[in-house]
């Protein structure tokens, strides 16, 4: 059986049964088809059953030739592994040739983050008189008010915005669904924005549904939001190279400081383990240290 067909089935697998985002489906086909390009450029027309654990160390040595980074490298060992995993439980082949192949030891890199004056900077930047920037503020306002992944931003739907009850129903990682809730800022904007400035956008058929949209009426693009925020750091002078996760992760930071509950805040970003959630209670290391200095009586 040749390698695509191989590569169909752990496809399939991937969205069916682990219910994976597309953007991770997509990284591990990747990753699989490189290690099989790598055995074609070398002459090694081998099935996966003829696979050896040195044919690994071979692809390997030749990622890290190239220079990929660290995680990157890690990665393509974590997608190598699920699929010949995922052939040895299908019986495709009898022996695992990655069973030996450990992964690096990466740090946990903690996410940047902005503080709260940092954010009042950059939403005071934002020219509230032009429909771009009514729409800029409302995506902010999202952003950081209830800790939206950028896909899941641009992928709002109008019949997930309840703001009778201050809710959003967000379609998250492997499609799976989750209520968050609506701050006072974010609803106001959420309000003004869909009540006065895209309803006066002539919206292009299929793009009905999305409540954020550029001004040619389609869906607005996730580059889009990564621009609008790159111009508005450049615009306030801001330093820190920020995305629109690190609303995310300060939303996420400023919670747990302000003794949200974990699991709590776990719900709200959609983490399956409460062990992705407690990388933000590192970042509370200098708020508590703080606190001690200006409160403790030995200090």
């Amino acid at each position: 059986m040749a390698w695509e067909l191989y590569v169909k089935q752990f496809k399939n697998y991937l969205k069916l049964e682990r219910s994976l985002a597309q953007n991770s489906i997509d990284a591990y086909l990747h990753d699989v088809r490189l290690f099989a390009q790598f055995m074609e450029i070398n002459g090694l027309s081998l099935s996966p059953e003829e696979v050896k654990p040195k044919h690994i160390h071979d692809f390997l040595e030749h990622v890290n030739e190239l220079g990929l980074a660290a995680h990157t490298q890690a990665r393509i060992i974590s997608g190598l592994k699920a699929y010949f995993r995922f052939l040895l439980n299908e019986g495709d082949i009898q022996k695992d040739p990655m069973v030996l192949i450990e992964s690096p030891k990466l740090g946990r890199k903690l996410p940047d983050t902005l503080d709260y004056n940092e954010i009042e900077q950059l939403l005071a930047a934002i020219d509230l008189s032009t429909p771009e920037g009514m729409r800029n503020r409302t995506i902010l306002e999202t952003l950081y008010g209830s800790g939206l992944r950028v896909s899941e931003l641009v992928g709002l739907k109008r019949e997930n915005v309840f703001l009778d009850v201050d809710f959003l129903r967000v379609l998250g990682k492997g499609s799976k669904e989750r209520l968050v809730p609506l701050g006072s800022d974010s609803k106001k904007y959420l309000t003004m924005y869909m009540n006065e400035v895209r309803v006066h956008i002539p919206i292009k058929p299929g793009n009905e549904s999305f409540v954020f949209l550029n001004r040619r009426g389609s869906k607005l693009s996730r580059v889009m939001v990564f621009m609008v925020i790159k111009d508005l750091a450049a615009k306030i002078g801001l330093k820190k190279k920020i995305s629109p996760h690190t609303f995310r992760h300060s939303f996420a930071t400023h919670l747990i400081e302000g003794g949200a509950d974990l699991r709590a805040v776990q719900e709200m970003l959609g983490h399956e383990s409460i062990t992705t959630t407690e990388i933000y209670t590192h970042l509370d290391r200098d708020y508590l240290r703080q606190v001690i200095t200006q409160y403790h009586p030995r200090s």
